[in-house]
């Protein structure tokens, strides 16, 4: 696969603009990623996200942080004429991220991002943006999104995810999720789309109010769990129905916490849910050279509905063998 090296991350108005304007004829996924070298941390960013989305003041970066750092990149990728689908239209519909190293505001790191596994879904098709950060050439951080383009679907309900949420399990949190939240993650994110911060726009796409980013909502278990997670690990998430904002929602984790000991964190705080819409589960993060343990699960429901909105897993992972590296 070719590589194109950039010299700065991508401004994202006009990608934006590109996502409006621009008209895909790409019958396939582009056969190229986008590098990045010499990520360097904002700290002031970091503390704003950080307050966003609920974490601490640390030095360690939250595992979902460096998804915003990779988002102009995959959005570059994602309006590029040769992609095949427009961007408006996409629904993201799971999440996993592997934490192979943590990562501290005082690294410096390489990001590429690239475009793989386009794949009949019975609702379309699907395909997962994979962003991916090194350091000395080794990984120690990679996110795989994956979209769903609602069209004809198939038959074969491979697609399918194993993430599910039956019935809301006993509350451990409960999050007032105000409506600023969409409007405050896109400002840290880089994620605009009017969905999250219109309610004009989200009416015109069928929703009643604004809903949460589906990203936030993930940032907000993880910081909900935060201080018990392992060291290094995989958090698999699938996004299930819309959070309309204002919210009242119900977090549950598990009670002796994920894989190592982790549990449900402090119970407070207000969040609100990266994006989504109705969609199929995320899959469950394999490791990169690392083996993984047995996985716990949680999710967040709507209070009054019990209607899941996200339905996730962790799992410990082992670091790799220092001569088998990174697949």
């Amino acid at each position: 696969m070719e590589t194109t090296v950039l010299s700065s991350s991508p401004r994202l108005f006009p990608l934006y603009r590109a996502a409006v304007l621009r008209r895909p004829h790409g019958s396939g996924l582009p056969g190229r990623s986008l590098r990045l070298d010499g990520v360097t941390i904002d700290r002031v960013h970091l503390a704003e996200y950080g307050r966003v989305c609920g974490f601490r003041l640390r030095d360690e970066l939250p595992a979902t942080y460096v998804h915003v750092l990779a988002f102009p990149m995959a959005l570059s990728l994602m309006t590029a004429a040769d992609f095949p689908f427009p961007v408006l239209g996409l629904v993201h519909v799971e999440n996993t991220i592997e934490v192979l190293r943590p990562l501290t505001s005082s690294d410096t790191f390489s990001l590429s991002v690239q475009a793989e596994a386009l794949r009949p879904h019975p609702r379309g098709m699907q395909l997962d943006l994979v962003a991916t950060a090194s350091i000395d050439d080794s990984p120690v951080w990679r996110g795989r999104s994956t979209y769903l383009r609602r069209g004809p679907g198939n038959s074969d309900k491979s697609g399918k995810s194993g993430l599910s949420a039956v019935g809301p399990p006993p509350a451990s949190a409960v999050w007032r999720v105000p409506r600023r939240t969409g409007n405050d993650y896109a400002a840290v994110s880089g994620d605009r789309n009017p969905i999250h911060t219109s309610r004009l726009m989200a009416r015109a796409f069928g929703f009643r109010s604004t809903i949460a980013h589906g990203m936030w909502t993930k940032a907000r278990c993880l910081a909900q769990l935060e201080g018990r997670l392992p060291e290094t690990f995989s958090v698999s998430v699938a996004f299930k129905t819309p959070m309309l904002l204002p919210a009242t929602v119900e977090f549950s984790g598990p009670s002796s916490g994920p894989s190592s000991g982790a549990s449900s964190g402090p119970s407070s705080g207000a969040s609100s849910g990266p994006s989504s819409g109705p969609s199929s589960g995320a899959s469950s993060g394999a490791s990169s050279g690392a083996s993984s343990r047995a996985a716990d699960g949680f999710a967040v429901h709507d209070r009054r509905t019990g209607k899941p909105h996200l339905a996730g897993a962790i799992v410990e992972l082992d670091r790799a063998d220092p001569d088998e590296g990174a697949r």
